[in-house]
């Protein structure tokens, strides 16, 4: 029997988590796939000397470091809703992958580690969030060590995220002294026992701020917390869900992630708050989600996932319709028909073959390069989405083989990492056997040299470049673009979509390009949908 696609969209919640490194993000991840039931084991990510690492790390070398450096994407059930949960990279290095996360998500989950409160790169994506109009609910994490003042962390959130931060239940004690968090709203206090509770185990809960018992078992820091609610009950506003949709409020929970406190009220509130998959912006027009017809962008491309396969994994978000396992489907770039058989849903790096989806969803299309970033797929209809993009890179390093014998298996591998965003490959005009490569971060071309190891069997150096920033440039006049690339020639190359690139070697090499050449236009964004350029979100 057809499901009915409106119902089945209105269940799906699609979610990135987002945090500083170190937040503790990894871990939440784990324990929300823990208590939905997806998971009998939540491996911990503290120890990455164990042989279990989070099921949501899978690199080789997120396990060594303990870092997370790809994004993961996990789908489970949960309260009769599907929940689509997009571990983002923590580290500042992987920006753009997260940013381009994000346009695939319809919320978004804030990790704040209770310690160091917002951090910067915290506060980078927060940028993002706010700019898409990305509803955030807050999860204050670590309450069990040494923290900030709770008033403090809210005051600091607000500013941070220029909304209003509404807490929904709030700590008593921290540190060694933390007891539980006291919900506003069900007027009560949850105990916290330190240790990995059960997911089926239930709290000890204690009705009332005046009840004598607790005053009597808690002691000051009941007493401290008392005060500290009533000021926050009469200054703060009641949570508006309408305002959180909006991006108006951020509703901000207390807890810790590795002893399982506070786990379940965040998975309660992303099913009974987030909002179910929305509207799609496209060039031509607006796609709803609950229309027939399947269309779909590819947000993400992931190589080597399973290495025994040499495979792409070309992640799409669903953005309108049905899809089935084995339906004709019409790349828009390339105008060619595919037809997945292999579809697949992920609990990380595990796969298991999908026979449908709907708007949220996000699933897995193995290929061999036929699909790249930003590729929109349809029933049929030319479409363009918006919003997928490329950062100029701020750091160069040129790379060759050090076994002249590897350099197919070099190219080879440049190709699909740069087509999966891992970095950015640029090839210079005037030599077109040297590579460059340009990433946001150092920690990208480490991560670039060990796959190219152990994924294409490819020991590659790497040597400093003298450029410093790139531009993409375009042009009305063609001829004027063609006489700046002659001119230019020295400091031109091409991307892995052929799109043209003024490299620098300071930024006062770009300004004088930019005096000498009124009819060039540089742009610091490449979105791939359409080739279309823009300057960065702020």
């Amino acid at each position: 029997m057809a499901k009915n696609i409106t119902s089945e969209v209105a269940r799906r919640r699609t979610f990135a988590i987002i945090s500083h490194p170190d937040a503790g993000k990894t871990t939440l991840t784990e324990k929300l796939l823990y208590f939905a039931g997806a998971i009998h084991i939540a491996g911990s990510v503290k120890s990455r000397k164990a042989q279990r690492h989070a099921a949501s790390d899978w690199m080789e070398i997120e396990q060594q470091r303990g870092i997370s450096v790809a994004s993961s994407v996990m789908q489970m059930d949960y309260r009769d809703c599907v929940i689509n949960l997009l571990d983002t990279p923590g580290h500042q290095d992987f920006s753009e992958d997260t940013y381009r996360v994000l346009t695939a998500v319809d919320a978004a989950l804030m990790v704040i580690d209770a310690a160091n409160g917002i951090e910067p790169q915290t506060e980078r994506l927060l940028q993002v969030c706010r700019s898409r109009g990305t509803p955030i609910i807050t999860f204050i994490n670590k309450m069990d060590r040494e923290a900030q003042e709770p008033l403090d962390l809210i005051d600091e959130i607000e500013s941070h995220l220029e909304m209003e931060a509404i807490p929904i239940n709030w700590p008593v004690g921290m540190g060694r002294n933390f007891k539980g968090v006291y919900s506003l709203a069900d007027d009560e206090l949850q105990v916290y026992v330190p240790g990995e509770a059960d997911r089926d185990t239930q709290n000890e809960r204690l009705p009332g701020l005046d009840n004598a018992d607790s005053q009597q078992r808690f002691g000051s820091e009941f007493e401290q917390a008392g005060e500290e609610i009533e000021l926050v009950q009469t200054a703060v506003d009641d949570f508006d869900k309408e305002a959180f949709l909006q991006a108006r409020q951020t509703p901000v929970f207390f807890g810790s992630a590795l002893n399982n406190f506070g786990v379940q009220e965040i998975l309660d509130a992303l099913v009974d708050w987030a909002p179910a998959p929305g509207a799609r912006d496209a060039l031509q027009r607006e796609v709803q989600p609950t229309e027939e017809k399947f269309t779909g962008m590819v947000f993400k491309v992931q190589a080597n996932m399973d290495p025994a396969h040499r495979d792409r994994v070309a992640f799409v978000r669903v953005s309108s319709g049905h899809f089935n396992r084995g339906m004709r489907l019409h790349v828009v770039r390339s105008k060619r028909e595919i037809r997945p058989n292999n579809v697949v849903t992920f609990l990380s790096q595990r796969r298991e073959r999908l026979d449908e989806a709907y708007a949220g969803d996000i699933i897995g299309i193995p290929n061999h390069g036929l699909l790249q970033l930003g590729d929109v797929l349809t029933e049929g209809e030319d479409l363009q989405f918006t919003g997928l993009p490329f950062f100029a890179p701020e750091l160069f390093q040129a790379v060759e083989v050090r076994d002249p014998l590897r350099t197919k298996q070099l190219r080879t591998g440049l190709t699909q990492l740069g087509e999966e965003g891992a970095i950015q490959v640029f090839r210079p005009h005037l030599s077109s056997g040297t590579i460059l490569l340009g990433a946001v971060g150092q920690l990208q071309f480490e991560v670039v040299a060990q796959r190219l190891k152990n994924e294409y069997s490819v020991d590659a150096q790497f040597s400093p470049s003298r450029y410093q920033m790139a531009r993409w440039v375009t042009s009305d006049d063609p001829d004027a673009l063609q006489r700046f690339i002659e001119q230019q020639a020295g400091n031109i190359a091409y991307d892995v979509v052929d799109a043209v690139a003024f490299l620098a070697s300071s930024p006062a090499q770009l300004r004088v390009a930019q005096d000498l050449h009124p009819a060039i236009e540089f742009h610091s964004l490449r979105e791939h949908s359409g080739h279309i350029f823009g300057e960065p979100a702020a």
